[in-house]
């Protein structure tokens, strides 16, 4: 029976991959910052603190594993858990991979990563892809774009404000494209790598693109609040999110995603991996999506 290690199995992304590891047959234990969560998985998955601060015990976590798929990053500085902290405990899970005899790591990343980039999410990214092929195991890195379902953030809290304001609030022009992808779309590409034995570096977007004002307006048609959209210069937008963050205790879009966003790097030239229409997904979730405000600092601080 295979053995892998989930990062985040009782979190987002690397709950559908968990699903689909199962569903196999693998044995999945987990990493994760909150041990002490429901197990969504009846008892199957055990779960283990991160360690990054004592290595030689992450190591004896990890030994016996097969595969790491790693899913593990910040998405915003919060007190002392910040990206650059990310970048070194990523840096330290791989040599405790290395060290616990761990044969390959399937690593979750994003499109365009640059270790030139401006921005220090893009840029961690990119180191944390470094680290991953500096570890000498076999490995798989996916890059997806904007990632939705139902426990998505971003989408869900657009959804959100539809229901609740008479316009929408457009950080700039609103031409910036994007190329949204399912999140069990990833999980089963996830779950492929995880029994491929090649090296690869794959972006996993959707088959649909849009611009900002399309995806906002999709949104609101198919969940039956479409709104105006009103187009602010993007830090006046950043303000009001800034704002409107402050009421509702949480981090609604940063200085750098809105700087990702502008300037297209949740797209990519190569074909789309994933078979799920963002459109459809919609329509069938029309009852549930934005209802009610997912927070990102209740998620993961609380």
């Amino acid at each position: 029976m295979l053995k892998v290690v989930v990062t985040g199995a009782f979190s987002y992304t690397g709950k559908y991959i968990t699903r689909r590891l199962l569903d196999k047959g693998a044995d999945v234990i987990t990493l994760t910052n909150h041990p002490q969560r429901p197990d969504p998985f009846g008892g199957r998955v055990k779960a283990f603190p991160y360690d990054f601060d004592q290595e030689s015990r992450l190591a004896a976590t990890l030994s016996g594993a097969d595969v790491l798929v790693n899913t593990y990053w910040v998405r915003f500085d919060r007190g002392t858990v910040t990206q650059p902290g990310a970048v070194e405990n990523t840096r330290i899970m791989m040599r405790a991979a290395q060290a616990a005899g761990v044969r390959r790591v399937v690593h979750i990343s994003v499109t365009n990563p640059s270790p030139d980039s401006d921005l220090p999410y893009f840029r961690g990214k990119a180191a944390n892809e470094q680290s991953v092929m500096d570890s000498g195991l076999s490995h798989s890195i996916l890059r997806p774009t904007l990632i939705f379902g139902q426990e998505d953030i971003l989408i869900n809290n657009i959804a959100w404000i539809l229901r609740r304001f008479p316009f929408f609030p457009q950080l700039g022009d609103g031409r910036y494209r994007l190329q949204p992808v399912f999140v069990d779309d990833l999980a089963e590409i996830a779950c492929r790598s995880v029994y491929d034995g090649t090296n690869s570096i794959l972006d996993v977007i959707g088959p649909e693109t849009y611009t900002f004002d399309e995806l906002v307006n999709v949104i609101g048609l198919k969940i039956g609040y479409p709104r105006p959209i009103l187009h602010l210069p993007a830090g006046l937008s950043l303000q009001a999110a800034r704002l409107l963050s402050l009421f509702i205790g949480d981090v609604l879009i940063t200085r750098e995603e809105v700087a990702g966003l502008m300037a297209g790097l949740l797209v990519s030239a190569d074909p789309p991996r994933g078979a799920t229409r963002f459109s459809d997904w919609l329509a069938a979730n029309r009852e549930s999506v934005g209802v009610k405000y997912a927070s990102e600092i209740a998620r993961h601080y609380r």
